[in-house]
This record gives structure tokens, sequence and C-alpha cells, in this order.
């Protein structure tokens, strides 16, 4: 039976148990799980937060982070700017890229979902609203949803993973995990 951890990383985490290559020590997943023999099933960049899965099984962590099999991964997002119908739209049919044409996503903007508070607080404008949307990828290029966002002239302000298929960082608190046996 393979061990599955579900990860709330903290805003500032790196997605490895060490950081090489930086001068200054950066807080890390070893600062978190004390668990051996995991390993992070794909990744969550440094300035996102949310569900991260590990896991001791090569062929399920294949099968999570790579982007044939489909898995659904669900963000709650941050954006800055008020979110029109044309810019949804334009996300759902698939956006252009530097590096190509992405998948259509699934979004909707939603209500506040009352989070835990990011260190450091996100950036905010008396003069520009913000608002939340669920966007769901079945892909994972490199900062993607940040893209992606940025591409319909909505910049993220903070990008929280809230599921990968049917996992969800519901209930975990930042910095926490819980294991599970699959």
């Amino acid at each position: 039976m393979a061990r599955l951890i579900l990860f709330n990383k903290p805003y500032g985490v790196l997605s490895q148990f060490t950081d090489r290559g930086s001068p200054t020590a950066r807080a890390t997943l070893s600062n978190h799980i004390a668990v051996k023999g995991v390993y992070p099933a794909g990744r969550l960049d440094r300035d996102s937060e949310g569900l991260l899965l590990l896991c001791d099984d090569g062929r399920l962590q294949a099968r999570i982070a790579d982007p044939r099999f489909k898995l659904p991964k669900t963000y709650l997002v941050q954006v800055e700017g008020d979110p029109q119908e044309e810019a949804l739209e334009r996300l759902r049919k698939g956006v252009l890229l530097n590096d190509g044409m992405t998948r259509p996503a699934e979004v909707a903007m939603i209500d506040d979902p009352g989070l835990w508070p990011r260190d450091p607080p996100i950036r905010v404008r008396k003069s520009i609203p913000d608002h939340w949307l669920q966007i769901s990828i079945r892909e994972g290029r490199n900062r993607q949803v940040r893209r992606m966002t940025a591409a319909v002239g909505l910049p993220t302000l903070r990008l929280v993973r809230w599921a990968i298929g049917d996992w969800t960082v519901a209930g975990i608190a930042p910095g926490e995990y819980r294991e599970i046996a699959v």
C-alpha cells in the first residue's frame, strides 16, 4: 500500500527537501515534513500556497504529476481587476502563451473563500478591485495559472492550489499535513 501525504504548503516554502543553489537558507519541505522516503508528486512554486502531494510510490507519483493522465488541479486565485465575462471565456477556451496554446480551463468567479491569512499579505491597492476565481486545469506548465490570468489582463495576487483530483487541502492548516494510505 502506497503512502500519500497531503501537505498545505505555505507561501515561501520550496517544493523540495533541500535548498541547493541559494546563498541564503530558504524554507523547504524538510522544515515541515519529517517523513522519510516520500517525494513531491509535481511542484508548487515558492510564491504559491496550498496542496502539494508527496508519495513513496513512483507509479502513483507519475500518475499524479504527468499531464498525460489529465488529473484536474483546482486553484483558488485572487486576481487584480474586475473580471469580465470575455476574459473568463478566453480562459475557458484556452490562452495563447509564449510556449503555445493552453488547454481549456474550467473557470468560475467565486466569493472570497475566507482562507487563512498569508504571510506576507498580498499588496492591496484601494483604487483597483480584486476578485477570486476558481480555476481548474489539466496540464502543468511552469507558472501556468499566473501566466494565463496575466494574458487576459487579470494579474494574480494570490494563488492557492485547493485540490488535485479528489484530494483536497480542506481542513489542513498551512505547514501541516495529513497522511493517507492509497
